[in-house]
């Protein structure tokens, strides 16, 4: 997906850095990437997030999910945010179909970041609705959500400026470390409100299980999944965006 240069970003710098960044760094060792003040934070604060009921092929109940996912997801990141003192803005939820905000018009489920309007965008169809009992929908949501961090922290501003690359492969890099960081983010998440109610150490197996990564032929811009399961790993296992620094990441972790 290609990310959109967000302007406006630039004036929480000084909350949310603890340097300056040097546009003549190399983008992947910018010290808004590798030295975020984010990484020092700490954890995420422990909540109680309770699922709402979900079954197959009830697109409706789905919705309620998630939308019930959001709202623990801004509460825990608000709370985080708001103890050193960041400003936090909210993520939008919008369902639509289609093409709608880069949403992939090949698959019947898709879900993008919508950098625009700030919204996690949603397209269920069958694929997803089939078996939606499993951590799915909610390691899914937060890592959309990951990305609407990301933005308040100026992370995405130097991830896919084509002004700040030289060549298809460190885009591609840097879209890799990105990626993984939102998924890592996500399993933080996760993990500040574990144990989720009737969910047991089987069911975050299970979605390890279902994780995938680049598929050959393709773009390298995932990672592959063994990197994609290192970096979920990291971030349940600390519940710490700390641990979620990619850009300071050895290139075997991020490839």
């Amino acid at each position: 997906m290609r990310l959109r240069l967000i302007t406006a970003l630039a004036c929480a710098a000084t909350l949310l850095l603890s340097g300056t960044a040097d546009a003549t760094i190399d983008p992947v060792k910018e010290q808004v990437l590798i030295d975020n003040g984010l990484y020092g934070w700490g954890k995420l604060p422990k909540s109680t997030c309770e699922e709402a009921p979900v079954g197959p092929n009830d697109r409706a109940r789905a919705k309620r999910y998630i939308a019930g996912v959001m709202q623990c997801l801004e509460s825990t990141w608000e709370q985080h945010f708001s103890a050193i003192g960041a400003q936090f803005e909210e993520a939008r939820l919008k369902f639509a179909g289609g093409s709608y905000c880069e949403l992939d018009p090949r698959y019947d489920s898709d879900s993008v970041y919508c950098h625009p309007n700030r919204s996690v965008v949603y397209k269920l169809g069958k694929s997803w609705l089939a078996d939606p009992s499993d951590l799915w929908l909610m390691y899914d949501t937060a890592t959309r959500y990951a990305e609407h961090i990301q933005r308040l922290v100026l992370i995405t501003y130097s991830v896919d400026v084509e002004a700040f690359y030289d060549s298809q492969a460190e885009r591609l890099e840097r879209l890799r470390r990105y990626r993984l960081q939102s998924s890592c983010l996500a399993a933080a998440f996760v993990k500040s409100v574990w144990p989720l109610e009737g969910r047991s150490a089987r069911d975050w197996k299970y979605l390890q299980s279902l994780l995938v990564g680049d598929v050959p032929g393709n773009p390298r811009a995932y990672g592959k999944t063994a990197n994609l399961k290192l970096w979920t790993k990291r971030g349940f296992a600390t519940g710490d965006p700390g641990s979620c620094n990619t850009w300071a990441a050895p290139a075997s972790e991020v490839s």
